[in-house]
């Protein structure tokens, strides 16, 4: 443990790929999100905002005392940056915290023509040693995001020598590149990751074959079966055993990967990270990481959990190879649009098939979780039905603890 001095409480940054997963994430306790914007991102295919849903993301983070941070870490070939001025002054006059870059020339670009715009490095700059963080600090950053590879020691140098900010992953998924310069995806697919396109060809599945000539092509590994034994892929990450170790060696922002995720993953990792930072600011003395914390994220995972380069180069352990260890056993189903506290019915909007019968799971902001079977549940013309089996169809049905617009609804599968 470093030694005492008065903690500073870092903010969790949450991912935002849609104005509505912004708005998840802040209502379940994210301090900021990050969003893409029409242009200059790597997650071509999340929901990347307009700079009207930038100014309501913004307007509703205001309200609630959040920030909002944009994603512009592509790699900029000859012509890319040809509007990037622009796009930049706009991010700051719609209101946007911070810009999140890699390319120099776009730090450049946003540094000498929309002065007024704090600069964050991307982690795609890899940025893995305090004078790196100097270097960027005298440029005019005043954030750097680490890249993946920095272990928990490294980070503990790199604080006692440099007072730049300093982000780093804490959760979700790792790419298996250094720090997320891939080309996998060019050659495999035409599809640029340095650019928007991955298409995240170390996630497929990969075999050994023998190709006689003429002849069909025969795995030799299984016989003729499709193989699921190989790939390149890194497990995911969590840190939320390790909140100590995170906020006492000065990371000041911790970042969730995922704007590709639904509301179901950003509702529940904001909501368990936010407890936990909170329960270690307000007595790190007596401070335990819960067990339900840990259960909580398993019912999002998609993928076995690790905690990457932190304590140790990742081994074969930390990736993905054959059948999953641990399996969800959740799935999302509907969120709360109101509840009348005098007749105890709760408005839902479904977002998977629930039926009469089903076990389910409330849970809103600060952890207010409770189970109840449906025994009863009615549509919209109020006539009684055993199942809900339509895309945003809204029901109603008795729910004997009060829940809020907003409150989330799974069930085990």
């Amino acid at each position: 443990m470093a030694t005492k001095r008065k903690l500073k409480r870092p903010e969790v940054l949450a991912p935002a790929g849609t104005l509505e997963k912004l708005k998840v994430a802040i209502h379940y306790g994210a301090d900021a999100v990050y969003i893409g914007g029409n242009a200059y991102g790597l997650r071509s295919r999340a929901g990347n905002f307009t700079y009207e849903q930038m100014a309501e993301g913004v307007a509703f983070a205001k309200e609630h005392n959040a920030k909002v941070y944009v994603a512009a870490n592509m790699v900029t070939h000859e012509g890319n940056q040809e509007g990037a001025g622009e796009f930049f002054r706009e991010l700051r006059d719609v209101g946007i915290s911070a810009v999140i870059v890699s390319d120099p020339a776009l730090i450049e670009i946003c540094i000498t023509e929309a002065p007024g715009l704090p600069v964050h490095l991307s982690t795609q700059a890899s940025a893995t040693n305090y004078e790196t963080l100097e270097f960027w600090k005298n440029e005019g950053l005043e954030r750097v995001v680490l890249g993946r590879e920095v272990s928990m020691e490294e980070v503990a140098e790199i604080r006692r020598n440099t007072d730049v900010e300093i982000e780093a992953f804490i959760h979700g998924a790792m790419c298996i590149s250094y720090s997320g310069r891939c080309t996998l995806s060019n050659h495999m697919s035409m599809r640029d990751a340095n650019r928007g396109g991955c298409s995240q060809s170390c996630r497929w599945k990969y075999d050994l074959y023998d190709l006689p000539f003429g002849e069909e092509r025969r795995s030799l590994t299984k016989n003729g079966a499709v193989s699921e034994d190989f790939s390149m892929s890194a497990v995911d990450m969590s840190m939320i055993e390790h909140i100590p170790d995170i906020i006492e060696n000065g990371i000041d922002s911790l970042k969730i990967e995922g704007r590709m995720k639904s509301i179901h993953y950003v509702s529940t990792v904001s909501n368990v990270y936010k407890a936990a930072v909170d329960s270690y600011m307000e007595d790190p003395e007596n401070y335990v990481c819960k067990q339900e914390w840990i259960d909580e994220l398993w019912k999002v995972a998609q993928r076995e959990l690790a905690t990457g380069f932190y304590y140790g180069t990742p081994t074969e352990n930390e990736q993905l190879f054959g059948a999953r260890r641990k399996i969800p056993e959740y799935k999302f189903i509907g969120e709360v649009l109101s509840y009348d506290e005098k007749t105890k019915i709760a408005t839902i909007r479904q977002r998977n098939l629930f039926e009469v019968g089903d076990e389910i799971e409330f849970y809103g902001p600060g952890f207010h979780h409770f189970e109840q079977t449906i025994e009863v549940m009615y549509n919209e013309d109020g006539e009684m039905i055993d199942r809900a089996p339509n895309a945003m169809m809204i029901v109603t049905m008795p729910v004997a603890e009060k829940v809020s617009p907003g409150d989330m609804i799974r069930k085990r599968k």
